[in-house]
């Protein structure tokens, strides 16, 4: 089966540098599923796990927003952060998972709902990934 490079890339790191024969991403529009030889393209990604395919078997990232570039032969992830599920904290997902559904049960102005329910996102990505 064909393969190309997948690249996840954070402001701290390389998080991710194989080649795989597919990836499922959660783009604005909906889900894209990346095979190799796609057409080049750039979308924003939302917060939400990538599924990557290689060699029979399956992985998670847990990917907090950014961007999908599709070349020819490799495709680019430039996330806000990225985690494996074995360095995922569980438990401090948790806690921040029930300190962004205080921030929204509270009375705050719109700048504060926003960044509680983009927390509340984060959160809940990780703790899916981590039990996956």
């Amino acid at each position: 089966m064909s393969s190309f490079l997948l690249e996840i890339v954070t402001p701290e790191r390389k998080a991710y540098a194989q080649d795989v024969n597919m990836i499922i991403v959660k783009g604005s529009e909906g889900e894209l599923g990346i095979l190799p030889n796609h057409i080049p393209m750039v979308t924003p990604l939302k917060i939400a796990p990538v599924t990557i395919k290689k060699d029979r078997s399956e992985e998670v990232i847990a990917v907090n927003g950014g961007f999908l570039e599709i070349r020819k032969d490799k495709v680019v992830i430039l996330a806000e952060s990225a985690e494996l599920p074995g360095d995922i904290d569980v438990a401090r997902a948790e806690a921040a998972k029930q300190r962004a559904e205080q921030r929204l049960n509270g009375k705050r102005d719109e700048y504060d709902q926003v960044r509680a329910e983009l927390a509340l996102q984060r959160a809940l990505n990780r703790i899916v990934v981590a039990g996956r």
